[in-house]
This record gives structure tokens, sequence and C-alpha cells, in this order.
């Protein structure tokens, strides 16, 4: 049988892996995605029926265990990886994903900030949330945020496949339930009076250990905005924003902004505004 152009061209890009050459693998954009586009090329169309996803993680062997699932899918095109918050801004404006599975920690940024910047200059763009750990407020945090589905990273390689269907044809998801937007912004609503409604005795709001500025700050952070974001509309300095975040992150005894904002919704110290479009 002989070797047609494309896969020739498949076969000389594995023989320059092997060989230690990186390629165009620092670019994000994976073999797999390559090979599919010479084979569209190939063939005379670009697949449009297929969902292109956009991988970002910071562990390589999760990312690559990510790809090979969904690369089995006869609907579903493996476009690009990204390992950190700035990769995954860049790669999901130049590869315009369907779909982009994202992590909530990463090395510079955390899922909510590139969640919501990624749907700010994309709004096509389904984001799925793929976090170790699970919690209400993060859920709705995440979903305010921009996302379309919030998963655990233990979620089975079939419900995820379903997960970005779901999410490509306009749904949203959390906790296996597939809603429109109308169900989505009720079933916020539910969950945020839940969490900061009944919950929440009174006298706990005057346990609040942050400022009053510290509190606008956080209460800027649960809405997505960045600390460049926070100083421009607060009128202060970055640094200042700076300082004030390593107070806010000590006097809460959390690791990060993510986990500050939870903790503020926890205890109802600071409501969450809605900055889906």
């Amino acid at each position: 049988m002989s070797i047609t152009i494309p896969q020739r061209l498949v076969l000389a890009d594995a023989a320059r892996s092997n060989r230690g050459e990186k390629g165009n693998e620092a670019t994000g954009v994976t073999r797999i995605a390559r090979f599919q586009a010479i084979m569209d090329t190939h063939s005379g169309g670009d697949s449009p029926s297929r969902i292109r996803i956009l991988i970002v993680d910071d562990h390589p062997l999760f990312r690559e265990g990510l790809e090979r699932a969904l690369s089995l899918e006869s609907d579903i095109v493996v476009v690009g990886h990204g390992e950190d918050g700035q990769q995954a801004v860049a790669l999901a404006y130049r590869l315009r994903p369907h779909v982009m599975l994202l992590d909530v920690n990463l090395p510079d940024m955390n899922g909510m900030q590139i969640a919501r910047q990624v749907r700010h200059d994309n709004p096509q763009i389904a984001i799925v949330i793929l976090t170790a750990y699970h919690e209400a407020e993060q859920v709705i945090y995440a979903l305010r945020a921009g996302a379309s589905a919030y998963c655990t990273k233990d979620i089975s390689p079939d419900e995820l496949v379903g997960v970005v269907r779901d999410v490509a044809g306009g749904l949203y998801v959390v906790d296996g339930q597939r809603m429109d937007r109308q169900a989505l912004k009720a079933w916020l609503n539910a969950e945020a009076t839940a969490i900061s409604g009944p919950h929440i005795e009174p006298s706990n709001r005057h346990l609040m250990p942050l400022s009053p500025r510290e509190t606008e700050i956080l209460r800027s952070v649960t809405s997505g905005l960045s600390n460049k974001e926070i100083a421009v509309e607060l009128g202060i300095s970055q640094q200042t924003v700076k300082n004030h975040m390593t107070s806010i992150l000590r006097k809460l005894n959390v690791d990060d902004r993510t986990q500050a904002a939870v903790a503020a919704i926890r205890h109802g110290w600071v409501q969450i505004k809605d900055t889906r479009r």
C-alpha cells in the first residue's frame, strides 16, 4: 500500500519528535491537531462539525490523558494545549476553539480570572472548569465568571465527552444537571440564596476580619477582576492592591484569591455580582 502525502508528513513529524525536536509543540498546538489539519486540507474541507477543544492544565500527564481520551471521538478534535493563564488567553484568541477545558489552579492566573477574560474576548467559547475539589461557593463563582460547566477531575471520559458536547451546543452543566440559560439563572439564584441567606447567622457578619477597603477589593475579586482592573476601578496603584491582597490572604488563612473569594461568599461578607452576558 502506498503512503499518502499527509501520512508522510505525519511520519516525518513523528521522526523529528523522536529526535528531540519540539517543533510547533512549544506553541501549544498538538501533533494531533496538526495531523487533523493536514487531513482536512487534503480532503478539501475543514470539518466544521467537529468540536474544537483547547486544554489548559499545568500537569503534562493530565493534559496528555485528556487529549488521548477526547481524540478517540470522531466529532471532537484537540487543537491545542496550554499550561498557564497567559497561554490560555493567547491560544483562545489564536485557535478559536469551541470549548476550553480549564484547570482552576494555574501558576500565574486562577481559572476564574482566565474564564472571565476569555469569555470577554471570545464570548463564543464555552469553558469547562476542571478541578480537584468541589465546593458549592466555587461552583457559583465559576459560573458567574463565565464558565459553562464545572467538573471534578475524577469525572469519567464518557461523562466528560457528554459535557463537552452539551456546552458546545449552548447548554450549562453542573453535577450532571443540564440547563439552558434561563434554568441556569434560576439555579444560581437559588444556590446563592441557600449559601448566603439562612445559613449565615446575623452575628457572623460582625466577625469579618477585613477592613472596609479589603472588603471592597475582595468584592471586586469575586466579580473576576484582575489586580490591574481593581486598581483602575478604585483609583489606587496595582502595588496597593497587591498589598491588600497579601493582607486578605493572611487574615483569612487561605492560599490564593479563589479561596479568599469562596470564604467571603460562604460567610456572607460579600455578594457575587452577575458578570455573565
